[in-house]
């Protein structure tokens, strides 16, 4: 009792030193006008997100994933029942837009049908990143689903190591980002190293890039390619900002830079000024490091594609690969004008790219990346079917490994420390047990991509042409996927060579299915 005539004096003191406070204050007209109750209002909006999330919005209407996609990865993620009863929810019928996955009745393929089929599925890619160039060190990549690039610094160390690890478990590649490779990508997973604007990881004491360095990077680590950042999805042409509070000494030295000062990316590379010094860079980099090297960008004005084809065709110097990151891509941080209106989305930018390549018959020479909501398997089949050999996934990644989508990138609060550099939230991520998850998650997408394949009539998700899609512009009527963007009917696919080459790995590893024999009276 004594300690709540304490109390209760002490709770009322404190509330009018707040009620006063706000009737003091000239910041904001609610709380000057009622004092204490008017904060109310910011309480709410603070946890807006939470309350849509979990309590208001129906299972198709949040963004950027709705609650049945984010379902679907964390299940995955668990090795839970991943299935949905009932039927689908979506309001197809009415829905402009949507894809449409056309099955064969008599494909080539002939998917087995035992409950674990698939699982295990390598599923490596159909063309050799860097053959076509005759790089020194082209490789096939083991996986059509790899890691997208997200830097430590905007990622956790824990988030990083995280990955990194599952990378290992599910035999797929890992990209740095930007950010320079930090001892948490050291754990296994193999590597896609990214140059962007800044160089970090890879210059000198003045921020300039350093070829040297690079060398020593990549001879001593897992690295299997380059990857040029030039722009992505969620901030196009705008360069990044780490500012001085996160820059720890830990990641001052994976960048290369001081501690505690703010960090700034340029918006443009030092190296190249155009797409002909641009290419000159590339063909450097591979004939120094014998790797394989491509280009990471957004899709905006089209000269830009228009202009390095050209050259590529008139110039045999080219790209190895290359990664299109549509518009609705993630990224830690950006201004909203930015995230929502400047570049392409994916299946628009992406077929304009592939068109520009494949009108100079420069498609079969070159591996393509997609990037941006593409570890969804709907929207990972259209990209396959529009031509793309990989997909990078990024916050479906970061799904798996805890994220809640709580949308707290920009202010180093991730509640489940997956985006943050704030050791209490990071040390609630264990990156043992997130890694398995990671893993599972890649693994599933994989199985899925096989099983829709399979159902099309082909063997790889690569095989899927853009005769097996098509967009529905409404209720009565639909378009099929070449028309809606603009393609020939050969294209979408790898060589010929290459085709028949993923048929043999992938037969040779997942042995066709069947049924019981035929009774007597069967025909043909």
């Amino acid at each position: 009792m004594s300690w709540a005539r304490r109390a209760v004096p002490a709770a009322v003191a404190a509330v009018a030193a707040l009620a006063a406070r706000d009737l003091l204050q000239r910041d904001h007209a609610l709380r000057r006008n009622f004092p204490v109750l008017g904060r109310a209002r910011y309480l709410i909006e603070s946890i807006g997100p939470e309350l849509r999330q979990y309590i208001v919005a129906g299972n198709d209407e949040e963004r950027p994933f709705t609650r049945d996609q984010r379902r679907w990865v964390y299940a995955s993620a668990k090795q839970e029942n991943n299935y949905f009863g009932f039927g689908t929810d979506n309001d197809i019928e009415h829905t402009s837009g949507y894809p449409i996955i056309k099955h064969r009745t008599f494909g080539r393929a002939v998917p087995p049908s035992t409950p674990t089929a698939g699982h295990d599925v390598t599923l490596p890619c159909a063309k050799v990143l860097g053959a076509a160039r005759g790089r020194a060190r082209a490789f096939r990549p083991e996986s059509v689903v790899n890691i997208s690039g997200m830097s430590f610094g905007s990622l956790s160390g824990n988030a990083v190591e995280a990955l990194n690890r599952g990378a290992a478990l599910a035999g797929c590649l890992h990209n740095t980002g930007e950010g320079g490779l930090s001892p948490y990508h050291r754990n296994g997973g193999e590597l896609v190293f990214q140059l962007g604007t800044a160089y970090f990881g890879c210059r000198d004491e003045r921020g300039r890039f350093s070829l040297e360095r690079l060398k020593d990077l990549v001879a001593a680590e897992p690295v299997r390619a380059l990857e040029i950042k030039l722009s992505q999805g969620a901030k196009p042409s705008l360069g990044g900002l780490l500012p001085a509070a996160k820059v720890s000494a830990e990641i001052a030295a994976t960048r290369g830079i001081p501690a505690g000062r703010d960090c700034v990316s340029p918006s443009r590379h030092a190296e190249f000024s155009d797409c002909d010094s641009l290419l000159d860079w590339v063909e450097l980099l591979a004939a120094e490091t014998g790797l394989p090297v491509g280009i990471k960008s957004a899709v905006g004005d089209l000269e830009f594609w228009e202009e390095l084809t050209t050259l590529m065709r008139d110039t045999g110097r080219g790209v190895d690969f290359v990664t299109v990151d549509g518009g609705e891509g993630g990224t830690g941080a950006a201004p909203l004008i930015f995230s929502d209106s400047v570049s392409l989305p994916f299946q628009q930018g992406f077929s304009r790219v592939y068109r520009t390549f494949a009108e100079r018959d420069l498609h079969e020479q070159v591996v393509f990346v997609g990037a941006g909501k593409l570890g969804l398997p709907d929207n990972a089949v259209v990209a396959f079917a529009l031509g793309a050999d990989m997909v990078n996934v990024g916050r479906e990644a970061m799904l798996a490994i805890g994220c809640i989508q709580a949308q707290k990138c920009h202010t180093d609060t991730c509640p489940t420390g997956v985006a943050t550099q704030n050791a209490w939230l990071a040390r609630g991520l264990d990156p043992a047990r997130k890694s398995v998850r990671a893993a599972n998650y890649i693994r599933t997408l994989r199985r899925d991509l096989v099983k829709v394949a399979e159902a099309c009539g082909v063997e790889h998700p690569g095989l899927i042409g853009t005769d097996a899609v098509e967009i529905l512009d409404g209720r009565t009527s639909s378009i099929p996927l070449d028309r809606a963007f603009g393609y020939r009917p050969e294209w979408g696919m790898p060589s010929a060579a290459d085709r028949a080459q993923i048929v043999r790995l992938m037969t040779a590893e997942a042995p066709q299915g069947g049924s019981a024999p035929p009774s007597p009276t069967a025909v043909g």
